[in-house]
């Protein structure tokens, strides 16, 4: 195996995770579900490791990028505690890790203008007000639960405004950025449906399945485009 193809195999144990994670959900095997968790975030930033080391990059990027995955782990970790000071503690940790992940995105920030912010801000805000209704989150909760909405939703922004931004010196390929919006998105769809199930919303089949499936999912493309940056910004 060349050396630029060894990230191949943590990738491959990081897949036997998901699909153990996944099948602990289908099946109701909390001791396999919990299990396989505990890894998810370790062999995905070792994939993304082994993945960088063997290219060039940018040592402040991708440090960032493993410290906000640790935050998820952390986070993974306390999730599977029921007292309501580990879930406290987890969204904690989480928001933490997405403050992270903002510092690595948030070039794509630069330039705008007074008005832009004042604009982005308002929109938050209706959004997060929309969700905190729609949801009926109340409570000890919805102050953190509100900030945390809103870093998710400064992640999802700077990857539209990576996107739409029409000057491009010194910014990522737009794909990279396609890839921040999506992980955010799906990032606030997992945790919208653990709220909805937190203030005790309509249940459905497969709840926590889908909800490992996308949040999954939403670290791997933020992960991808993490490493991605880190590479770019030693151009």
């Amino acid at each position: 195996m060349k050396k630029n193809q060894t990230w191949i195999i943590p990738g491959i144990f990081f897949l036997a995770a998901v699909s153990a994670n996944l099948l602990g959900c289908v099946t109701g095997n909390l001791a396999l579900e919990h299990g396989a968790k505990g890894a998810l975030l370790p062999l995905l930033s070792l994939t993304g490791i082994t993945y960088l080391a063997a290219r060039s990059f940018d040592m402040r990027t991708a440090s960032i990028l493993i410290l906000a995955q640790l935050f998820g782990w952390a986070g993974d970790s306390l999730l599977m505690g029921e007292p309501f000071a580990m879930f406290a503690s987890g969204l904690g940790a989480f928001l933490l890790g997405h403050v992270c992940y903002i510092s690595i995105f948030s070039r794509s920030l630069k330039g705008m203008s007074a008005g832009g912010w004042v604009i982005t801000v308002i929109v938050k805000v209706c959004i997060l007000v929309a969700l905190v209704l729609a949801i009926g989150i109340h409570g000890a909760l919805l102050p953190p639960m509100f900030i945390y909405g809103a870093a998710l939703l400064t992640i999802i922004w700077c990857g539209l405004r990576g996107i739409l931004k029409k000057d491009r010196k010194g910014l990522a390929p737009k794909s990279v950025w396609v890839l921040i919006m999506l992980g955010g998105l799906l990032f606030l769809f997992s945790d919208g449906l653990i709220a909805m199930r937190t203030f005790g919303m309509g249940d459905f089949p497969q709840r926590g399945f889908v909800i490992m499936a996308t949040y999954i999912l939403a670290q791997v493309l933020l992960g991808t485009a993490g490493c991605r940056l880190a590479i770019y910004a030693k151009k």
